[in-house]
């Protein structure tokens, strides 16, 4: 491990989401925090991620709050929702202005910039980190089809990591999930009081 590896992630949530769910696993998110503390000092691990504000109850909740007490910075912006030109609703939360900036702001302090994201839209971004004396690791999968990353933003990269090839490393069965919480049979619960 070098002091001169400082490192950070840069999590696009809802990328990363498709492309492991698309490979057929689910990430392990404390097993990827462990990989990267091994290959050097992890200043900051962010995880962005859009949420629909008005659901009473959020399926992404959880995973936000584990993520948040568990080591990752999250940065979250509320969906907006709007009509498009054919009159169908339609929401919308991109999170990569949040990124770029993120990571531009930070690209002075670290070593190595590592973006699980396969959106082209971030090869700019990629290419003036790397100006600034940045390497860059990009992580998303091309083994699906059609491939989840762009090709210009795996050309710009320093290094293209296929996610299918960290399975192993950083992920786990959706078999493996936790189950949830069983409630107390009704009886049980009567009996108690």
């Amino acid at each position: 491990m070098s002091a001169s590896n400082r490192i950070a992630l840069f999590i696009d949530g809802a990328n990363l989401y498709a492309a492991s769910r698309t490979l057929g696993f689910d990430m392990d998110y404390k097993r990827l925090l462990t990989e990267y503390q091994n290959q050097g000092t992890l200043l900051r691990a962010f995880y962005y991620t859009a949420v629909v504000e008005d659901l009473e109850y959020s399926p992404i909740r959880p995973l936000i709050d584990w993520l948040d007490y568990n080591g990752y910075t999250v940065v979250t912006k509320a969906t907006k929702e709007f009509v498009d030109a054919f009159g169908r609703r339609k929401v919308k939360g991109s999170m990569d202005v949040e990124l770029a900036v993120d990571a531009m702001e930070l690209s002075a302090h670290i070593d190595h910039m590592v973006l699980f994201s396969g959106d082209g839209n971030f090869r700019p971004l990629v290419e003036a980190v790397q100006r600034r004396g940045v390497r860059v690791t990009v992580v998303s999968t091309v083994t699906s089809q059609p491939p989840m990353a762009a090709d210009e933003l795996r050309r710009q990269a320093d290094v293209f990591i296929d996610l299918s090839e960290l399975r192993t490393k950083v992920g786990r069965e959706p078999s493996e999930r936790p189950a949830p919480r069983e409630q107390a049979p009704r009886a049980a619960v009567e009996f108690a009081k």
